[in-house]
């Protein structure tokens, strides 16, 4: 899975947005296990979905900004 784009991110409702980061972190957490049982194969993964956690963390408190 490639790196989520900031336009799909701003063109996400807050609530997309929740889901998103969600899903995100539950597939971190699996990850982490994967990698601790040695069973992880695209270890670059657990760096993009923590950036990608990041960056709609970012978009969503920017979009909050503009808001008030």
């Amino acid at each position: 899975m490639a790196p989520m784009k900031v336009e799909d991110i701003r063109a996400m409702s807050d609530d997309q947005r929740e889901d998103a980061v969600l899903s995100l972190k539950k597939e971190r957490f699996n990850l982490r296990f994967q990698r601790a049982t040695g069973q992880l194969e695209n270890t670059s993964r657990l760096r993009e979905a923590r950036r990608d956690i990041a960056r709609i963390k970012t978009i969503a408190a920017q979009t909050r900004a503009k808001k008030k």
